[in-house]
């Protein structure tokens, strides 16, 4: 996979972990909320799972943290700044 994708999943789980602890939840109480395993959600966070992040979960995931899923896949020259 290039560079540039797997910056994206990275920037991916570093969204969904800052508004996962923002909201003052686990892994674990998130997971079981939208139906996942914590070690799923936990692979997402870090950008790795299988490299891969459907629309579908991260549909699930935007909802079960209540934010609307375009905050986990715009990537701002902030964002950029502080991942990359």
């Amino acid at each position: 996979m290039d560079d540039k994708k797997s910056n994206l999943f990275k920037c991916i789980g570093a969204k969904v972990t800052y508004y996962r602890t923002l909201r003052g939840l686990t892994q674990r109480e998130l997971a079981t909320q939208i139906g996942i395993s914590p070690s799923t959600l936990n692979k997402v966070e870090r950008g790795t799972y299988n490299q891969n992040v459907s629309i579908a979960m991260l549909l699930d995931i935007a909802e079960g943290l209540n934010v609307d899923v375009t905050y986990f896949l715009s990537i701002t020259e902030a964002d950029k700044e502080v991942l990359f």
